[in-house]
């Protein structure tokens, strides 16, 4: 079921497991340090569950932002682990490696998106990483990113990795590849439509490929929401660098509970 929301327009761009110390959070969640690898790279994610529930449950897949691997990936790992989930919050970019400046963020970033079969590597390192753990059902498997990681989730879907749902937040929609034969990977879009790294013209691209293989996706935007709006570091970052960055608590409260339904549904 396909349903086009638009509130205006949008966005921007863009195994082997190590023990760490475990750090308790509220309500039984707790998140432990987990390393995996390719061939190439040794890459350092954040898993997080609860630890009093022993049952089977889907795993969701989080990508943070071009800036790397950080605390606001961390969590939202925390958070979906609250609503159940098993979540890892993977690292892109290798080595736990991450950005202090827009310049360094920007060529980590290219560099991934620019070596795809490389980037898709990583990110099934970490996806077979999540399903190796004893309470993840394998057949049930979801990823949410942000920025370059909502980039990153739907590229994927579009090359057939095998996952369930994918919601991307402030996601840029100009990706490496596109959809071609089929799309069997249910997808939601929750943009700002005060974004001006996303144009009328990424979305119609984007929205007009799934449209063409009748593809079950959603696409919400929100008024008045910036690029980097889930992320309450935007403000800062944004003044320091002089970024349109912004941080918008009511986008960030609906776009949660947009992906959540949304995950009930697929899971």
């Amino acid at each position: 079921m396909k349903r086009l929301l638009p509130l205006f327009a949008m966005l921007l761009f863009i195994v082997a497991c190590g023990q760490g110390e475990y750090t308790e959070n509220e309500s039984n969640v707790v998140g432990q340090e987990i390393s995996y690898s390719t061939d190439e790279i040794t890459m350092n994610g954040y898993i997080a569950q609860d630890e009093n529930n022993f049952e089977q449950r889907p795993g969701i897949l989080v990508v943070h932002e071009w800036w790397g691997h950080d605390a606001h990936a961390r969590q939202s790992a925390e958070k979906l682990a609250e609503l159940g989930y098993v979540a890892l919050a993977v690292d892109m970019y290798g080595n736990g490696k991450q950005a202090s400046h827009p310049d360094d963020a920007m060529k980590f970033s290219n560099n991934v998106m620019s070596n795809f079969e490389s980037a898709q590597a990583r990110f099934t390192a970490a996806m077979e990483t999540l399903k190796s753990q004893d309470n993840v059902d394998s057949t049930k498997i979801g990823a949410i990113g942000y920025c370059f990681g909502g980039s990153v989730i739907l590229a994927m879907a579009n090359v057939g990795v095998d996952l369930g749902g994918i919601a991307a937040f402030h996601a840029g929609l100009q990706l490496p590849v596109m959809p071609e034969d089929s799309l069997d990977t249910r997808i939601l879009i929750l943009n700002g439509a005060a974004d001006p790294f996303v144009t009328e013209e990424h979305v119609a691209t984007l929205t007009g490929a799934y449209e063409d293989l009748n593809a079950d996706y959603q696409y919400i935007s929100y008024e008045n929401a910036m690029h980097a709006y889930t992320n309450p570091g935007a403000d800062t970052l944004g003044q320091k660098f002089d970024l349109p960055l912004a941080y918008n608590a009511q986008a960030d409260s609906l776009s949660w509970e947009e992906m959540k339904d949304f995950f009930d549904t697929t899971f």
